[in-house]
């Protein structure tokens, strides 16, 4: 028997929604397994945002969408006292003092911790009596994760939860997060610009680009699939022989990047290591983006 602990908290078939003659899901298909950290990671309008929208219950969309074993839009209610959620934009009313914040979430959501986000809170420079608009970004935000922290919720959603923050208040805030925040029973879907700040911290990456996903894999397998072969000039003719998805131009030696290629057939080119996920994603959307714009120019 399957535990509700082995079942997907989110899978997705065929998940497509337009906007006009626009197409910002086209057939994504992905699951994401419970107490696992994912990185939905893509360049702006790659389709990373309305996929949210559809996590969350927010927008209609076509093909099959289960998050907690719910459909979000048919039984959304149910499903968000399971999720939480923080976006790019605070959302907050400027007038709203702190105090009326953890009014508002303890009298909407039944398992939130008052205590919790209070005692978090006083690790802060927030008072509870100041209004939002008192707030600098760095502490609205702090506020937010003071009242996600205090909810006994299943899967945490963020979109850009860093955004505008100086470097001081991002490390903060994703220390707190795995610290505080993140165990075996819950999972973390983000998505991020910054993602040499968040690569250490995922469990897997699903890189997606013009709404179809790029790439979808456990971190801990990336090693096996892909490599980056950094190779003096005399051997660049070489390593292109065999067929790298990806080529750039290092500090006067060429980096290389392979997928399914043996160490062995890559050992002689040069120095062979396995790519950062910062790395990779470059090398996945401009090597995709240098596809597209082939098969455009070719001849049928």
């Amino acid at each position: 028997m399957t535990s509700t602990n082995d079942a997907p908290v989110i899978e997705a078939r065929g998940l497509a929604k337009s906007y006009g003659k626009m197409r910002a899901l086209d057939g994504v298909s992905f699951t994401v397994g419970a107490g696992r950290i994912v990185g939905l990671i893509g360049p702006n309008g790659a389709g990373k945002t309305t996929a949210l929208k559809a996590i969350l219950g927010l927008t209609p969309f076509d093909g099959d969408l289960n998050v907690l074993g719910r459909n979000p839009t048919a039984a959304r209610d149910a499903l968000m006292q399971d999720v939480c959620f923080i976006a790019d934009v605070a959302v907050l009313p400027k007038w709203l003092r702190v105090s009326q914040a953890l009014d508002y979430v303890a009298g909407v959501h039944p398992r939130f911790d008052r205590a919790r986000a209070e005692g978090f809170l006083k690790t802060t420079d927030i008072k509870m009596k100041s209004r939002v608009r008192e707030l600098s970004k760095g502490m609205v935000t702090q506020l937010h994760l003071a009242l996600i922290l205090a909810i006994d919720a299943r899967l945490l959603v963020l979109d850009e939860p860093t955004l505008g923050l100086d470097l001081l208040f991002r490390r903060q805030f994703y220390d707190t997060l795995l610290n505080d925040y993140f165990d075996k029973d819950r999972t973390i879907l983000l998505t991020t610009h910054q993602v040499e700040e968040i690569e250490h911290l995922l469990t897997d990456v699903i890189f997606i680009q013009h709404g179809r996903i790029v790439l979808d894999s456990a971190v801990e397998s990336l090693g096996e699939r892909f490599r980056q072969v950094v190779c003096a000039p005399d051997r660049v003719e070489h390593a292109k022989a065999l067929a790298p998805f990806y080529a750039r131009e290092v500090f006067g030696r060429t980096a290389l990047y392979f997928e399914g290629r043996p160490d062995s057939d890559l050992t002689p080119l040069g120095e062979v290591r396995t790519p950062t996920i910062a790395d990779l994603f470059v090398a996945k959307m401009q090597g995709a983006a240098g596809q597209g714009a082939a098969a455009q120019g070719a001849t049928p």
